[in-house]
């Protein structure tokens, strides 16, 4: 398979993401970066450019320059992403959407849940596909659970717990300069949704993927401890699921000793799964009645689900970047499967797309309004 020709919005010298991004998709070759607009401030972009090795010709000040330009040429990108802070996304995709490049979109979805529905329509108008990088979802162990729980190894549902905590936030990084931390408690960058749309979503995507189940209402309790800060960084969430199935949602932000912990539990009848992300290469499988089983990326019990997305030998630790680099693999396959004529839908497979994106809006619309309530239970 041919490189796929990759631009990239955002994502320049001082930012994090970018740099995640782009090693993520070079890790199993199937992208080539030769396109950018990587700052709001055209002298950053030039200076990100030339700091990659870009050609200037392809350096661009603004992303409707670098949509028009780039959609204009024979060699022109045939895939953008998008790794700006959350309110510069749906303009942002819309722009390459209209002229048919395919999107891959860094979570979540927009700022508003309004821009989230023009998003939606955005991508039904277009023929090109949109992806957006929930990266938990492309860890091995994480779509061995995903298979259990299809092939009823758990059997009938009950319950979910899924916590993300992180203790960055516990000073007011936000007055020290610290960019992540400016843009992230900004209500006009970040949207409605502070921990809850940044790690939250994390949360609250990876426990429907794992189960497959819907969010039908939840109650949430949303805090701001940081002094003089306006969004949550800390949230507490009582979900009921179609179908009957409860769960528990925990993110927070403020947590000390918390670095990146994020956490599955899922029970059913006939047993129960746990993952820890920072333990990634481990799934704990107890069917009722028996011994608890541990379950390794290429040990005794990986499954097909697990091995097909797993890189290197075992023992070995594999997780963030190669979680990443799944879905960038992934969507190189499906951006060639609809090159040669295969519906969006059938080429998508497990890929998070829209319909990820608007259930993950949903989920911080419902938070917000919940929380203003006093945690009253609230529709999805």
């Amino acid at each position: 398979m041919t490189r796929v020709r990759l631009g990239m919005v955002g994502g320049g010298n001082d930012a994090f993401i970018g740099g995640v991004h782009r090693i993520a998709s070079r890790i199993d070759g199937h992208f080539e970066l030769i396109a950018g607009a990587l700052s709001s401030t055209p002298e950053k972009a030039r200076a990100s450019a030339e700091a990659l090795g870009l050609d200037p010709s392809r350096s661009y000040g603004t992303f409707e320059e670098m949509a028009k330009a780039e959609a204009a040429r024979e060699d022109g990108i045939e895939a953008v992403s998008i790794v700006t802070p959350n309110h510069v996304h749906f303009s942002a995709a819309q722009a390459f959407l209209s002229r048919g490049i395919h999107v891959i979109c860094d979570k979540p979805l927009t700022a508003t849940f309004e821009d989230a529905e023009a998003m939606e329509k955005a991508v039904a108008d277009s023929k090109a596909l949109f992806i957006l990088t929930h990266n938990y979802t492309g860890y091995p162990m994480i779509r061995q659970a995903r298979q259990m729980v299809a092939d009823g190894q758990l059997g009938q549902l009950r319950i979910v717990q899924v916590e993300y905590v992180q203790d960055w936030l516990t000073d007011t990084l936000e007055t020290e300069g610290v960019k992540q931390a400016e843009w992230r408690t900004d209500p006009e960058r970040s949207g409605a949704g502070g921990a809850i749309g940044d790690i939250g979503t994390h949360a609250y995507n990876l426990a429907g993927f794992v189960t497959g189940l819907a969010g039908a209402e939840l109650a949430a309790d949303l805090q701001s401890f940081g002094t003089g800060r306006s969004l949550d960084d800390n949230a507490h969430v009582m979900l009921r699921y179609e179908g009957g199935a409860r769960g528990i949602l925990w993110c927070s932000q403020v947590a000390p000793g918390n670095e990146n912990g994020l956490r599955l539990r899922v029970y059913g009848e006939k047993g129960g799964l746990e993952w820890a992300q920072e333990t990634p290469n481990h799934l704990w499988f107890t069917p009722y009645g028996e011994p608890s089983r541990l379950l390794t990326r290429n040990g005794p019990g990986a499954i097909e689900a697990s091995t097909s997305v797993s890189r290197i030998p075992a023992g070995h630790p594999e997780g963030y970047l190669e979680g990443f680099a799944t879905l960038y693999t992934e969507a190189a396959g499906a951006i060639r499967g609809v090159q040669a004529g295969r519906p969006r839908d059938e080429v998508m497979g497990v890929l998070p797309g829209i319909a990820a994106g608007r259930e993950g809006m949903a989920f911080i619309r419902a938070c917000v309004a919940s929380a203003a309530k006093n945690a009253a239970w609230t529709k999805l």
